[in-house]
């Protein structure tokens, strides 16, 4: 029997959902530390133990560790689930791409081991930097208002009591260029990360699925090695891969979230990214460029690590349960 057309797993609304759900998990379980790095970042001063301190002894404090969820979940939520169908669209066409490959600037690894973690499309590091840092910019442009929100939210520089109260101040006192604030170095944040983080996280992946590989089997079997790891270590095999991949982008990436979070707390005295880097080590040294690094390492390691476990063994599953309905019906 013919395939019918694309399968249900491979619907762009499939990845936006299984998207969406890691990213809300992720977001929600996480915004404490997503919170403390706002924190420490907004004030060089302030240590982590200090800001620790801080909300502890105010009033509701577990509460105001997770101070911003709402904001912090829509955009992460939203966000991953942009992401995630625009990467897997992105990836998909330069996979399909005659074109693309024929010239060999964009082209696919061939003999590819069965035994693979994932069952998304597997490409060059050429091809995954780009496709990871486009899919990136892209949806970083689209949710940058409610990104400058959620910043403002977790920092205690701002008193904003709802989400509509918060983006009427800030049109009214910034206009349309407020709810911007701080793209550029979002951007040169975001992209980079993205794309190094695709190609570590795909290197990782086929390394450690390798090294299962390579590991004695204790099936009876080709097939049942093969269902062995794909059912009990590809979730094991990609989470590890997540944690690599995101503390390996994040120390890249850091100075620009360092500025990012500046420019959306204070637009008016840091200007643009270049006066914000300029300004920030004049007054504070390099050092300032990394505040939140371990913060950062940390939930950035566990919120990519989840949502694109979760994101993958949403999609494996489906398409385990499309191929089996399709061998029933022959």
């Amino acid at each position: 029997m013919g395939d019918g057309g694309k399968s249900r797993s491979s619907s762009p609304w499939f990845h936006f959902t299984a998207g969406l759900g890691s990213g809300c998990l992720s977001a929600i379980l996480l915004q404490p530390a997503d919170l403390l790095k706002t924190r420490v970042q907004q004030s060089g001063s302030s240590s982590l133990l200090a800001t620790i301190r801080e909300l502890s002894r105010g009033p509701q404090p577990l509460r105001q560790f997770w101070r911003g969820t709402l904001p912090s979940t829509l955009r992460t939520g939203i966000g991953s689930a942009l992401y995630f169908s625009s990467l897997n669209a992105l990836r998909q066409h330069v996979a399909r791409s005659a074109l693309l490959t024929s010239t060999g600037l964009l082209v696919t690894e061939k003999n590819v081991s069965s035994k693979y973690s994932s069952s998304l499309p597997k490409l060059s590091n050429l091809a995954n930097l780009t496709t990871g840092a486009i899919a990136r910019a892209s949806v970083g442009f689209v949710m940058m208002p409610i990104t400058v929100i959620k910043v403002r939210y977790e920092s205690n520089y701002y008193a904003y009591r709802s989400l509509w109260s918060a983006s009427a101040d800030i049109f009214r006192n910034e206009g349309i260029k407020g709810l911007f604030s701080g793209f550029g170095a979002t951007a040169i944040r975001d992209a980079p990360y993205a794309g190094l983080y695709v190609v570590f996280y795909e290197q990782c992946k086929t390394r450690l699925s390798l090294l299962s590989q390579a590991a004695p089997a204790t099936g009876s079997g080709t097939q049942r090695s093969q269902d062995v790891m794909k059912s009990s270590t590809s979730a094991p095999i990609n989470f590890a891969s997540g944690v690599i991949a995101a503390g390996l982008a994040t120390a890249i990436t850091n100075p620009f979230d360092a500025i990012k979070t500046r420019l959306q707390l204070l637009p008016e005295k840091y200007g643009n990214t270049i006066q914000a880097g300029t300004l920030m080590i004049k007054e504070e040294g390099v050092r300032s460029l990394f505040d939140g690094l371990g913060l950062r390492i940390a939930r950035k390691a566990m919120s990519s690590a989840l949502a694109w476990t979760l994101y993958e063994e949403l999609i494996r599953r489906a398409e385990e349960k499309l191929q089996d309905s399709r061998q029933s019906a022959l």
